[in-house]
């Protein structure tokens, strides 16, 4: 990445999944990234997209390490597939307990880790917060329906990284906060939906996305772009 300088810190959060992986070895691979953090749910620190306390625990272990100021934090974390069931395919399989996890894992958790891991970012200069999202999380591009509590789980987290970016921007001017649609990976994610032979490589999906970030430019709002870089519509 060329707009956050030489020698700018990278934390890839949610760093065991397929794509989290990929951040952490195409950041590495870059002359200009002086350092990567990636953390997950079987890192050293560890944190749990349900466990507030342990995404507090983990940036306290990072605090005491003397790791950061990040000029880039990549959220990798999210579920399709949860506890063995995957996506509501019409209005009949809705269930309560269902849709509660599709929100703690896709939204609340998230949500959380951006509470607790944004005070680590570089304050005075042009720094980039990104979460990965999903299209079907835009409501004036649902055109197929289906997947409820998914789609409304991402479509609630867009509306949170919006409302952050907003705050945020009144003390870090220069700070980018972006959704992110990678595309159709191939992955534990998508396995059960797509052939793996229909599917970007994570290292595609990953490369794509990098370059779009690299291309946004901060404002008051947050930014909803697939891995072409095109701007997806809310």
């Amino acid at each position: 990445m060329k707009s956050l300088g030489p020698s700018y810190r990278a934390l890839v959060l949610g760093a065991a999944g397929a794509l989290g992986a990929a951040f952490v070895e195409a950041l590495q691979a870059d002359p200009a990234c002086a350092d990567v953090v990636s953390l997950s749910r079987h890192s050293q620190p560890a944190f749990r997209l349900e466990d507030e306390a342990s995404m507090a625990a983990a940036v306290a272990a990072l605090v005491a390490q003397s790791q950061g100021p990040f000029h880039l934090i990549i959220d990798a974390t999210g579920a399709l597939t949860i506890d063995g069931k995957g996506p509501e395919k019409h209005m009949g399989a809705l269930n309560a307990a269902q849709l509660a996890r599709a929100f703690e894992v896709n939204t609340i958790g998230p949500a959380l880790l951006l509470k607790h891991f944004m005070p680590l970012m570089a304050n005075e200069q042009r720094s980039i917060y990104a979460k990965l999202s999903a299209r079907v999380g835009s409501i004036s591009d649902n055109r197929k329906g289906g997947w409820y509590g998914y789609r409304a789980a991402k479509a609630a987290l867009n509306m949170v990284l919006q409302t952050a970016a907003i705050e945020a921007a009144r003390k870090r001017p220069q700070l980018v906060v972006a959704a992110m649609q990678p595309g159709t990976v191939a992955s534990d994610l998508s396995a059960p939906f797509v052939p793996a032979k229909d599917c970007l490589t994570p290292a595609q999906s990953v490369a794509g996305l990098l370059k779009a970030l690299d291309a946004l430019p901060a404002q008051a709002a947050a930014h909803f772009v697939d891995y072409k870089g095109e701007a997806i519509p809310w």
